[in-house]
């Protein structure tokens, strides 16, 4: 293990991932209310919206007008998320708000590309030629591989280093071909398999062949040990994580009910700043955020710090500070 880093980025999905897994109908301008809320967090990174197929995803089937609607404030990225042509000549129409940066998006089980993609593994390979070649032609930069299920899946069970090291060098020959330069890397417990351990076996393999790649962990929550692999990513030196505010989401082709979504992002912050690492983020008025979004979305959501509140308030309380 090497030390844990000064900072770290959080790049929230809360926003996209959320809304496409809650029964709803949430409206667009609560939506948007949430976006725009988040922005004033200190958070930099925000995942807005999915331009997707609304029978598939009927949660997002306003995310032309989301996308059109919310302020962006100076110094956040927002992003979207698309999976084929049309997902991207649609998030294209709002390039004037949105950072566009396409990926190599595989997973490490054949198993979940077919229910989460209806393709082979195979035909995911060549679906993800041409679209990085389409992404090219657009002059969208492809800089990242991703690979879901990296951990394990529901549907084919454990998945070892072996399979996520063949997987991404999968990527890699398709960046190759298509002469794109690899910057990050962005592997996701999808549906909840990692666990410490885990976590740093992997790391510590993927670094081992790809030393100079910054590595993403995104980190689902689905078994409670989301914010105990996001410590041992920490401490494999790991300075990017995916999270979502009050754990919002999870995914609707995870092959069980009520999937949970990524690491809150109000935990994840908590954690850094008890251990000294810096977020950028001020997590009493992050929570703040999650709780307009249990408002938003009429139901509890999983994080426990909307409740209790940050270690800091409660010292500044017992201090007398306050």
């Amino acid at each position: 293990m090497g030390d844990l880093p000064n900072e770290v980025e959080i790049q929230e999905e809360g926003p996209r991932e959320g809304f496409q897994i809650e029964l709803g109908p949430i409206v667009s301008a609560d939506k948007i209310r949430l976006i725009e809320a988040l922005a004033q967090t200190g958070l930099r990174h925000i995942q807005v919206c999915s331009f997707v197929n609304p029978r598939l995803v009927p949660g997002w089937a306003d995310a032309d007008d989301v996308a059109a609607g919310f302020r962006p404030a100076p110094g956040v990225d927002y992003v979207g998320l698309w999976f084929n042509d049309k997902g991207l000549d649609r998030a294209l129409a709002h390039s004037d708000k949105l950072t566009l940066s396409g990926s190599i998006a595989l997973s490490a089980s054949d198993a979940f590309t077919r229910k989460n993609l209806h393709r082979s593994h195979a035909q995911n390979l060549e679906a993800m030629r041409k679209q990085t070649r389409l992404h090219l032609a657009k002059s969208v930069p492809v800089r990242r591989i991703g690979v879901m299920a990296a951990f394990g899946c529901n549907f084919q069970g454990d998945v070892t280093p072996a399979q996520v090291i063949t997987t991404l060098q999968d990527g890699f020959d398709i960046a190759e071909e298509c002469g794109v330069s690899i910057e990050s890397i962005s592997l996701s417990d999808t549906m909840g398999w990692a666990a410490p351990q885990r976590v740093e076996r992997l790391l510590g393999e993927v670094r081992s062949k790809w030393p100079y790649q910054r590595i993403t962990l995104h980190l689902h929550d689905t078994r409670g040990l989301a914010v105990a692999n996001a410590l041992a990513g920490l401490r494999m030196g790991v300075t990017r994580f995916d999270s979502t505010v009050g754990g919002l989401g999870g995914c609707p082709f995870a092959g069980h009910k009520g999937a949970a979504g990524n690491i809150c992002t109000e935990e994840l912050v908590l954690l850094c700043e008890e251990m000294g690492i810096r977020t950028g983020v001020d997590l009493n008025a992050l929570i703040e955020v999650g709780r307009m979004a249990e408002e938003i979305v009429g139901h509890q959501l999983p994080s426990e710090l909307l409740h209790a509140g940050s270690l800091n308030s409660v010292r500044r309380k017992v201090s007398g500070v306050d």
